[in-house]
């Protein structure tokens, strides 16, 4: 099963494929341009590991906090895959994991069954 990891929140856009055999991550700076073209990065990366969109059949969305452009974008285009792909999304935050010590994103989706972080449910955390 092929898994992809995408936060926006900070400083730089990162993606993370996980799958049965290898781990694949970027980063890129976040910029507002960067913001626009996420699907665009996401699509270069995923072609770069020689995937497509359907490859892929969870996604571990970073819901904040953090920024609200960035926050606002993945989760658009999480949704969106969603709705044209019917591929199923978490939504965590590293809050969630707080009682855990160095989380790694590669540990994301194995937490997010851990503590029951439920699927194709959206609850961002902002910044004020």
């Amino acid at each position: 099963m092929n898994k992809l990891v995408i936060d926006v929140t900070n400083e730089k856009i990162f993606l993370m494929i996980i799958t049965e055999d290898n781990i694949y991550n970027i980063t890129k700076e976040n910029t507002k341009i960067n913001y626009e073209k996420i699907t665009l990065i996401l699509k270069d990366f995923l072609h770069l590991n020689s995937l497509k969109l359907e490859d892929i059949q969870k996604i571990y969305v970073n819901r904040g906090p953090g920024s609200f452009a960035g926050i606002r974008n993945s989760l658009s285009v999480v949704k969106g895959i969603n709705v044209a792909r019917n591929v199923d999304y978490y939504c965590y935050s590293f809050e969630d994991f707080k009682d855990q010590k160095d989380v790694k994103y590669e540990d994301i989706p194995n937490l997010c069954d851990k503590f029951k972080i439920k699927k194709n449910l959206i609850k961002p955390i902002y910044l004020s």
